[in-house]
């Protein structure tokens, strides 16, 4: 069976979360996750996300790695030289994408995790839960 969560390590503002959460609701994610810090829901989530796809947050990265289900791919979403284009890349069946905040990116210890890594185009970081939403599109479209 596919399926596919994606979420942030360290997210720096909570409207990055709500939109990215909205974003996996319509692209039809399993779920989504917070890495570092927690979410809280706000009053600005009229798409009631909460209620279609679940919200899981981690105190840390060993944590979240912990709970990862069994036989799926973390796929980091970074601007690396070991990374794939997205145009190039294809997308394990069964998958976890993890967003960096726009600051600082993934952690060493992330990226060292990370089975895939994948990037977007460009030269300089996007916001993230733009960048959420491009990779859970062109998921959906190949």
């Amino acid at each position: 069976m596919a399926f596919f969560g994606i979420g942030i390590e360290n997210f720096k503002t909570d409207q990055n979360i709500g939109t990215l959460w909205r974003s996996a609701s319509i692209m039809k994610a399993s779920f989504i996750f917070t890495i570092g810090k927690q979410y809280k829901i706000q009053a600005t989530d009229t798409a009631i996300s909460w209620k279609h796809i679940p919200l899981y947050n981690y105190e840390n990265f060993e944590a979240f790695y912990k709970a990862l289900p069994y036989d799926c791919q973390l796929v980091g979403v970074e601007m690396d030289e070991k990374s794939v284009p997205v145009a190039e890349f294809v997308h394990p069946p069964r998958c976890v994408y993890l967003l960096g905040s726009e600051d600082n990116g993934l952690s060493k210890t992330a990226l060292e995790k990370c089975h895939k890594l994948v990037q977007l185009p460009g030269d300089h970081c996007m916001n993230v839960a733009v960048a959420g939403s491009i990779i859970m599109y062109d998921r959906s479209t190949k």
